[in-house]
């Protein structure tokens, strides 16, 4: 007998949509899980119900009213092969427990999915039916949907909410840094200044020339806190991240960044880029700030490959890969680093620490690595709103 052709269906679709509704009001994985095992009794009304949660690629008991699973523990090879294979698995007969002295005659493992990721694993079992047909695996695989949407939306709130405080300890920092080097610093270089411009007049020769080299460097380290006063200052104003439309910001840094570098050709499909994902004002910067990076630090003509992709966790990314000389292994670690740059580089090593800083206040994140064209190839990752 199919789903549809229960005499009771209509009830059973109008429970499922009622708790649909409930699993997306929840505020946390607890509460999903309690009123998932909920609909699961009500539904089939089976002697065991379990919900399992995948956490990093593993398999975790949430709950269970099985008595021989524990919370936190491993669940049995049904769920695993679940997971693995992404469909609906049923097993009969000795098969279907988790021992060979149990009562359980049939088991039912339904894959909970946000964007073809397996999140979750719904596991049902029973001692008084021999198997489970499609009466039972439809509206468990509905139930499924409903469970695996509402703990992605926390998830995705989970993580926003992360990124909100990062942020502000992120800006408490930078008013740390702002004062040390505004305040303090600028101090002691003006100083430094005033004494070197005091004696170059009274000196000449190889002192002379020792004094001007003071006066340089003084005057280069007020200019380089000048411009990270500045960077600091812009993060410092960064407001909370909010839904954004990708495409347009990534058209319009295409097209400014192109007019720029005539030695950079760029190769975006805009279509591909219809998201909208959660980020602030600067996110035109981080993507101007990779784009320029690969005309800049390449003596020769370059061609980046823009293309967006979407992940299994509620995210978008952002991959900019180029034929140039990339990013040396030895320093990938370090790059995003404030104040980090590559043996050759010319700037002040502040670009990719800000492009990082940006990145992660949204909740997203930013790595590099090797293109296939053979140059360096930077992922950025936002969360999809």
């Amino acid at each position: 007998m199919s789903f549809e052709e229960q005499q009771d269906f209509a009830r059973q679709v109008a429970d499922l949509n009622k708790y649909g509704q409930a699993l997306n009001r929840c505020e946390s994985v607890e509460e999903v899980v309690s009123l998932t095992l909920e609909a699961m009794s009500l539904l089939f009304q089976f002697s065991y119900s379990t919900f399992i949660e995948v956490r990093e690629g593993e398999l975790e008991v949430v709950h269970s009213t099985n008595p021989r699973l524990t919370q936190g523990g491993k669940p049995g090879p049904v769920a695993r092969e679940a997971f693995e294979t992404g469909e609906t698995v049923t097993t009969t007969g000795t098969e279907a427990g988790l021992n060979s002295d149990s009562d359980v005659t049939a088991t039912l493992a339904v894959p909970a999915q946000v964007g073809g990721e397996v999140t979750a694993i719904l596991v049902t079992r029973s001692t008084s039916v021999d198997t489970f047909g499609e009466e039972y695996s439809r509206p468990l695989e509905i139930l499924a949907s409903h469970a695996a949407t509402a703990i992605s939306n926390i998830r995705s709130r989970e993580r926003l909410e992360r990124a909100r405080q990062d942020l502000e300890t992120r800006k408490e920092m930078i008013e740390m840094y702002d004062r040390l080097l505004r305040h303090d610093l600028g101090n002691d270089l003006q100083i430094i200044a005033g004494f070197a411009d005091a004696v170059a007049g009274e000196v000449e020769g190889q002192t002379a020339d020792y004094v001007g080299k003071i006066q340089r460097a003084a005057e280069s380290s007020a200019d380089l806190i000048e411009r990270v006063g500045n960077l600091v200052s812009t993060l410092e104003e960064q407001d909370e991240p909010e839904p954004r439309d990708l495409r347009s910001i990534l058209e319009a840094t295409v097209t400014e960044v192109d007019a720029n570098f005539s030695e950079l050709t760029i190769d975006f499909d805009p279509e591909t880029a219809d998201y909208r994902v959660y980020s602030g004002e600067l996110l035109d910067s981080v993507f101007t700030n990779l784009l320029s990076n690969a005309a800049v630090h390449n003596d020769e003509p370059v061609k980046m490959d823009i293309s967006v992709v979407e992940t299994g966790n509620d995210a978008i990314l952002v991959v900019f890969a180029d034929d140039g000389k990339g990013v040396p292994e030895s320093i990938r670690a370090e790059i995003f680093e404030m104040g980090a740059k590559g043996p050759d580089s010319s700037g002040t090593g502040f670009g990719l620490g800000f492009v990082r800083a940006l990145t992660e206040s949204y909740g997203g994140g930013v790595t590099v690595g090797e293109s296939e064209m053979g140059g360096a190839e930077f992922h950025v990752t936002l969360q999809r709103a």
